[in-house]
C-alpha cells in the first residue's frame, strides 16, 4: 500500500524547501552578464526570479490540491509553512548582501515568523489549532511580490516590501491578540 505522506502537495513543499536555496546561489553567483531586453537584470537575477516564481507557485497548488483531494496530513501541515519560510528567507537573506533590502526590515519579518510559529506550538499543545489568518497570507503574497520585484531590481520594489513589513507586523499582532489567552493561561488548572 502506498504511503498518503508523500502524495502530491507534500512533494510540493518537499520541492519549495530545495528550490529556495537555488534562490540564494543564482543571487550569491552573481552572474553579471546583463539581459539586451532588460538591461538593469543580469542572468543570475534572472534565473534567480524565475527558480523563486515557481517555488511560490508550489505553495498555492499544495494548498489546493491538499484540499480539493483531501490529502492534508501531518507533514504537509509541518512542512508548508516552513517551506514558504525558508523560501522567503533566503531570498531576503541574498538581497541583505546585495544592499537591496535592509537588514533590520528583514529582522523584523523573521522575528514575527518566530513569535506566530511560537504561538502556534503553544497552542497546539493545549489542543488548539491556529489557522492561517486572512492578514497572513496577503502578508505572505505581499511579501513574494516585493520580493520578486527586488530581485528583478524592478522600480519600487522596496516601497512594496514597506507595505509587506507593515502588513507582517500587523498580523503578527492580529495572531498574537487572538492567541493571547493561550500564552497567558496559567498552568495550574
Amino acid at each position: 500500500m502506498k504511503s498518503k505522506i508523500f502524495n502530491v502537495p507534500n512533494t510540493l513543499s518537499l520541492i519549495r524547501v530545495f528550490l529556495a536555496p537555488l534562490v540564494l546561489l543564482f543571487l550569491s553567483l552573481r552572474i553579471d552578464k546583463p539581459i539586451s531586453f532588460l538591461p538593469d537584470v543580469s542572468w543570475g537575477d534572472a534565473i534567480a526570479a524565475i527558480v523563486f516564481i515557481v517555488a511560490a507557485l508550489t505553495d498555492t497548488f499544495d494548498g489546493y490540491i491538499a484540499r480539493r483531494d483531501h490529502l492534508v496530513t501531518n507533514l504537509g501541515k509541518f512542512i508548508d509553512p516552513l517551506a514558504d519560510k525558508v523560501l522567503v528567507v533566503a531570498a531576503m537573506l541574498a538581497l541583505i548582501e546585495l544592499d537591496r533590502v535592509p537588514a533590520w526590515i528583514v529582522m523584523v519579518i523573521i522575528t514575527r515568523e518566530f513569535v506566530v510559529t511560537g504561538l502556534r506550538l503553544v497552542a497546539a499543545a493545549e489542543g488548539v489549532v491556529i489557522a492561517a489568518s486572512k492578514g497572513g497570507k496577503l502578508k505572505t503574497v505581499c511579501q513574494i511580490i516585493a520580493l520578486i520585484m527586488l530581485i528583478l531590481k524592478i522600480p519600487y520594489g522596496m516601497a512594496v516590501m514597506w507595505v509587506a513589513m507593515i502588513l507582517t507586523v500587523w498580523s503578527g499582532m492580529d495572531y498574537l491578540i487572538k492567541g493571547s489567552k493561550i500564552i497567558t493561561r496559567s498552568e495550574e488548572r
